[in-house]
């Protein structure tokens, strides 16, 4: 219920109104039954931006963190968060990455439309890094349909490093649904994993018109940092995270 009047109510009219955003290809994503939609990741706000376009609830898997905080504070993150369709996940230790990886099979198999950044966090200069084969995995687990979808227009939204959103259209394309069934029964092979992913990021960067580039974001994020680019601190604790348990999406520990 949250979901929707957040949606409809109090935050929807006012994002809809400040970025004016627009989709096409919304008719891939299935009505009912689960899936996930992967997305390119270049600003905070791609992840309002997108459940707004779609009839369909999305849910993405967020820290923990979002959801304990405590006081006043931490009662408005966790109303927030849990409203726009986040679920915690733990990202406290090495076991992290499979408990994110099992919470996010458990969501597919009760049918839930399932919001995922292969990159593993955002793009640190708006070019297309490296997936993580999380998503492969979730995907062959739980036997669920994959769609590419991206974001364009949100690093103008909502640069890195910045916490004002400033006026800019934002346009939503969501391709048609990838076929993986070829990898069928090969849940757990970090070759396929790595196919179905590379696959994936491709799709992408056709979408988007994103340029690639081979390497995982936090690895670019610290090769910025040692070039000497002055870099927010917001993006030097997002390059962290990512170094240190890679949960928002982990890499199938396959193989």
């Amino acid at each position: 219920m949250l979901y929707w009047v957040m949606k409809y109510v109090l935050l929807g009219p006012l994002i809809k109104l400040w970025c004016r955003p627009t989709v096409e290809g919304a008719h891939n994503v299935p009505d009912s039954g689960g899936a996930i939609l992967v997305s390119n990741h270049v600003a905070v706000a791609d992840s309002f931006l997108m459940p707004l376009k779609l009839p369909r609830r999305v849910t993405f898997l967020a820290k923990r963190e979002y959801f304990t905080e405590k006081g006043i504070k931490g009662a408005l993150k966790r109303y927030f968060f849990s409203g726009v369709g986040q679920v915690p996940i733990d990202r406290s230790s090495g076991a992290a990455a499979q408990a994110a990886l099992d919470t996010g099979i458990r969501l597919l198999r009760e049918g839930r439309l399932l919001g995922i950044y292969p990159e593993g966090t955002r793009s640190p200069d708006g070019r297309l890094y490296k997936g993580k084969t999380g998503v492969a995995r979730m995907a062959l687990e739980a036997d669920v349909p994959v769609i590419p979808v991206a974001t364009i227009g949100t690093e103008k939204v909502n640069p890195i490093g910045t916490k004002m959103w400033r006026p800019h259209r934002v346009r939503i394309r969501v391709g048609e649904p990838l076929d993986f069934s070829r990898y069928e029964g090969m849940a757990g092979d970090r070759f396929a994993e790595r196919s179905i992913t590379d696959e994936i990021m491709y799709a992408l960067m056709e979408l988007s018109g994103q340029e690639y580039v081979d390497i995982y974001a936090e690895r670019a994020k610290d090769d910025i940092a040692e070039s000497g680019r002055v870099i927010s601190k917001r993006e030097r604790q997002a390059a962290k995270a990512a170094r240190t348990d890679n949960s928002r999406l982990p890499d199938s520990k396959a193989g």
